[in-house]
């Protein structure tokens, strides 16, 4: 059960590192964007290996061994049901940073950067509460 709560810890830091990085990556190219800048092929970009080759990736093993560390252990705590309905927020955030690539790549005159903020300090905030309710565990009744 270590190892897989090691691969769990291992790849949730890749997970969130990857979903902090890609909105400033998005928000940078945005700045550095030209009226004259003709691509190839728009879907090859690096925020779009980021998100497809690292933070998925990173993301499903994450979840994976994380389920598989409470399934091994039997645990089912209050602590354990909050925390995975957090996760389940991390992942709305997740879909939304690789909605924010797709709007990048579609080169619309929208500003994204507030965007980029606003889902950088949410995954912030939630990757905190993650955090806080695994090494706290808190006392969470479970409604029977």
């Amino acid at each position: 059960m270590l190892w897989f709560l090691v691969l769990h810890i291992i790849a949730l830091v890749f997970w969130v590192a990857s979903l902090l990085y890609l909105p400033a990556l998005i928000a940078g190219h945005e700045a550095r964007r030209s009226p004259v800048e003709v691509r190839v092929n728009p879907h090859n970009s690096i925020e779009r290996f980021v998100f497809t080759r690292i933070a998925t990736p990173a993301a499903l093993l994450a979840i994976i061994a994380g389920t598989l560390v409470f399934v091994v252990d039997g645990t089912v705590d209050g602590w354990l049901v909050a925390k995975l309905t957090v996760v389940t927020a991390l992942v709305v955030c997740h879909v939304l940073v690789g909605l924010l690539v797709l709007r990048m790549e579609q080169k619309e005159d929208r500003p994204l950067r507030g965007w980029c903020v606003t889902v950088a300090v949410v995954c912030c905030g939630l990757f905190s509460l993650i955090l806080w309710l695994v090494l706290a565990k808190p006392a969470v009744e479970l409604p029977l």
